[in-house]
């Protein structure tokens, strides 16, 4: 979607253990509190950071879709799914504004880490609205621009949560949250109105 794509030759840098100390997958996943049978659209998935735990809480009886435009960040996360005998991940291969997904299909949709990628954000919620049932969640993850490190993207790539907020009210979704999330990221969550 643009040049800001996160490069899938660096995919061994999601899966670094040094990221669970910054950006602990179980304290995100606690805090978009995914309910057992929770079908989940994981936007932009990579190599699943997230798509595993989000499958753990989901349960056998949820379901978590790992949408990813790479064929290389799903073939790490094939690889995972193999090695973890994980049977409630579909890999999806599709454009975050563009998933493919049934309408109405999902609670949840999380966008990790990818959200100063999209050229067109409008068009990924549109699409995020599409796909969710009424009263779904979207929750946006994203790097902190007022927070340097050594990984992530340049500073002027990144959006304030503000923003997010601000585009997620604008696309119609209400009761929006925002908050700090791990040492170097804010997460901004919107629900569908019912």
């Amino acid at each position: 979607m643009t040049d800001k794509r996160f490069n899938a030759s660096q995919a061994h840098r999601l899966d670094a253990p040094e990221r669970r100390v910054w950006l602990p997958p179980d304290e995100i996943v606690g805090a978009l509190a995914v309910h057992v049978g929770d079908t989940i659209a994981d936007v932009g998935a990579g190599t699943g950071y997230f798509s595993l735990p989000l499958a753990r809480a989901a349960g056998q009886l949820g379901k978590v879709y790992a949408v990813d435009a790479q064929e290389e960040m799903l073939g790490h996360l094939r690889q995972k799914l193999i090695n973890d005998a994980v049977s409630n991940i579909d890999m999806v291969h599709a454009e975050a504004d563009a998933t493919e997904l049934p309408d109405g299909c999902c609670n949840l949709v999380f966008l990790a880490n990818v959200w100063h990628e999209f050229a067109d954000r409008a068009a990924v919620l549109k699409e995020a609205r599409r796909i969710l049932k009424p009263g779904g969640r979207i929750a946006v993850l994203d790097w902190r621009p007022d927070v340097e490190r050594e990984a992530g993207p340049p500073l002027d790539h990144r959006i304030p949560a503000a923003d997010a907020v601000e585009e997620l009210r604008s696309a119609g979704f209400g009761q929006t949250t925002m908050a700090n999330a791990g040492k170097f990221s804010w997460l901004v969550q919107g629900e569908i109105p019912r």
